[in-house]
């Protein structure tokens, strides 16, 4: 059964086991992203943002590709409508924004081509694992469009980011995992396993510790250290008076496996 609320999927495929989410990309043939599919983005992530059954979510992708990026199909004379160009930057921005400030953890799985927004997608994410054959592009100069540098620059150096971005070369799996770009670099068998294992190893600490954690990484981005550090402190003030809390010093004091509710 699915989670309730993402009834009807057309674009993503979702299995729920161990409180943790797989998602998979798919919409063949090269899982481009069009309207329905930032839509189904949304409220995929929405969906298990609010679901306790879920406490950390694996992302990848069906076939031979994570993601090729935006269909470009759609954007005939999309130019000449009023109006057109604010409507789809206003979803392509909540697709992306829906796994950022998703309160799960994410785990990239980029098995294949991420490119364009495909890479964009990848790189909103929590943690990323590439595929030896897999490879990051933007292609934005070949195609005359721009968009994607502040998310390559949370994750590029700021040369590696201009190279990726003037040139729109393919970006290796293992050039990734030098740049630190990736966590790992797998063979494409050992992708989805290892990336499903963090998110079981994950899903097995305090769920609301995790959730602090990952809204500490997404607000104090751009805080300066004193302010960054101060809010952080606030989550541990507030974390400490939670039943899952005392549950896991119980467990470290009495050296037995902790039994969390998620409050």
């Amino acid at each position: 059964m699915p989670l309730p609320g993402l009834e009807g999927l057309e674009c993503y495929r979702l299995e729920v086991a161990d409180f943790v989410a797989t998602a998979t990309i798919d919409r063949p043939p090269v899982n481009a992203q069009n309207g329905r599919f930032r839509e189904e983005t949304c409220r995929l992530f929405d969906v298990l943002h609010d679901s306790p059954e879920v406490r950390a979510v694996v992302l990848t992708g069906a076939g031979r590709a994570f993601s090729a990026g935006a269909d470009l199909k759609e954007r005939g004379g999309m130019a000449e409508i009023r109006g057109a160009y604010p409507r789809h930057n206003r979803l392509v921005r909540a697709a992306f924004d829906s796994l950022i400030e998703c309160d799960k953890p994410i785990i990239a799985a980029v098995n294949g081509a991420a490119i364009g927004a495909g890479a964009a997608l990848a790189l909103c994410a929590d943690i990323i694992l590439v595929a030896e054959d897999s490879f990051m592009s933007m292609t934005e100069v070949d195609v005359g469009l721009a968009g994607g540098v502040k998310h390559i620059l949370r994750h590029f150096g700021q040369s590696d980011a201009r190279l990726m971005i003037y040139t729109a070369r393919r970006i290796s799996g293992p050039e990734l995992l030098r740049m630190n770009v990736a966590s790992a670099c797998l063979p494409a068998a050992e992708l989805l396993p290892a990336a499903q294992a963090i998110a079981r190893e994950i899903a097995g600490k305090v769920p609301l510790a995790v959730r602090a954690a990952k809204r500490s990484f997404t607000l104090v981005e751009d805080m300066p250290l004193h302010e960054g550090y101060r809010y952080e402190q606030s989550q541990t003030v507030a974390l400490a008076t939670t039943e899952d809390t005392r549950e896991a010093q119980r467990a470290f004091a009495e050296k037995r496996k902790p039994v969390f509710k998620g409050r």
